[in-house]
């Protein structure tokens, strides 16, 4: 048993295809084909509205002694959704559309009025100046003028666009020049504070060398400058009294320390007495019951 699905078939050694006989048929046969309609129509029978896009199963066949340039025309045939009467229509090649024939009218287009308006202004300008050099001249006097327009009005956007860009540079410029102003003052007070700590810090604190760290005796310059000796950080005094510690604050520190003393402490708060006490009355507690 052969398989369903081949693609090869068997072809004898003495298969001769001349001998196949061939089908006549008619030289301009029609073929069924499926389509949309072309364009929005009515039709002339029932008046029935039939919209663009509508699918159809269409004949087709060539039309027979037309043609645009070599380019075959098509006819094809369908049939109205309501009525069932036959309505016709064809290829336009020389306007690249379709065009109603029989059965049915082309609904209006706006668009297509307006193509064929330019269409015959633009021959009717060009006749004219066939005919009349003077009027040809004026319409190119026209035309240039309106494309100098067209460029100064170019030029001027360009301009436009240009000087734009140029602020918006600078803008940017000024903006990263403030911030850079602002960085370096940020940078300068953490600078100075940076400062004023070490300097408070030096004046409390010193480095002394370690005890025993001391250079080996009968050791060269060198190998003085080469070891390496300990340092202990030791809390300095002033003779033998302690620092005072508002020496030891910064300026700022001592500034606020000024002003809280210069407001006062607060009053101190009263005791608060009892009314019994004060009035001198004295409650007895009750006696005790010994059982």
């Amino acid at each position: 048993m052969s398989e369903r699905k081949v693609l090869n078939k068997y072809f004898p050694p003495d298969f001769d295809p001349s001998l196949i006989p061939r089908r006549r048929q008619p030289k301009n046969s029609q073929q069924v084909v499926r389509l949309m309609a072309p364009f929005s129509m009515r039709c002339n029978t029932c008046g029935e509205y039939i919209y663009k896009g509508k699918k159809f199963n269409a004949r087709k066949e060539t039309v027979e002694g037309e043609d645009y340039y070599g380019i075959k025309i098509f006819r094809f045939y369908i049939k109205c959704t309501l009525c069932s009467a036959e309505i016709t229509f064809k290829t336009d090649p020389k306007n690249t559309d379709y065009a109603a024939e029989h059965g049915a009218s082309r609904n209006f287009e706006p668009w297509r009025e307006e193509k064929a308006v330019e269409e015959e202004d633009r021959l009717a300008k060009l006749e004219e100046e066939e005919n009349n050099p003077m009027k040809a001249l004026e319409n190119r006097t026209v035309d240039s003028k309106r494309e100098m327009d067209i460029l100064d009005a170019l030029q001027d956007i360009r301009a436009r666009n240009a000087r734009n860009e140029r602020i918006g540079q600078s803008v940017d410029l000024l903006e990263r020049l403030h911030m850079e102003e602002i960085e370096t003052e940020e940078d300068r007070e953490r600078r100075r504070a940076e400062e004023e700590d070490e300097k408070l810090v030096r004046e409390v604190f010193a480095k002394v060398p370690a005890s025993g760290s001391s250079a080996p005796a009968g050791a060269s310059p060198a190998q003085v400058g080469d070891t390496t000796t300990k340092v202990i950080t030791v809390k300095r005094k002033a003779g033998a009294e302690e620092p005072d510690l508002q020496s030891l604050l910064p300026d700022s520190a001592r500034a606020l320390l000024s002003v809280k003393t210069s407001i006062g402490a607060p009053a101190p708060k009263r005791k608060k007495v009892e009314g019994k006490s004060a009035l001198g009355i004295k409650l007895k507690g009750k006696a005790k019951v010994i059982t």
